[in-house]
């Protein structure tokens, strides 16, 4: 599987962006699917995750976003997205999707549990 991120760029406190995460080779009819994000000297966190099955999916997000930052996917398109609003400087970060064929019904929301990553999108949001 290969996941090429998008989007990423510079907006002001209280604005928006909308990351995507074009995916191809493999995919299964059960995987799970997630974004990241890694500030300055600091660890990879979990941000928001789908857990992807035949009959729908379920969502997981970090505290520290819920109520602002919204995931989907297309999967037609083999697209996953993060609509970000209400954007804060603490977002600044930059942000991976990450996928793996593995599915428990919840998303992962540890680094170690995911087998593909994405590039990596910077994300700046000014004061």
């Amino acid at each position: 599987v290969q996941l090429q991120a998008s989007g990423g760029g510079l907006v002001q406190a209280g604005g928006s962006l909308r990351l995507s995460c074009a995916a191809s080779g493999r995919t299964t009819s059960a995987y799970t699917v997630a974004w990241f994000r890694q500030a300055p000297g600091k660890q990879r966190d979990f941000v928001a995750g789908i857990a992807i099955s035949r009959s729908g999916g379920n969502t997981a997000y970090a505290d520290s976003v819920k109520g602002r930052f919204t995931i989907s996917r297309d999967n037609p398109k083999n697209t996953l997205y993060l609509q970000m609003d209400s954007l804060k400087p603490e977002d600044t970060a930059v942000y991976y999707c990450a996928a793996t064929v593995k599915y428990w019904g919840r998303p992962y929301r540890t680094v170690q549990d995911y087998d593909y990553w994405g590039q990596g999108t910077q994300v700046t949001v000014s004061s």
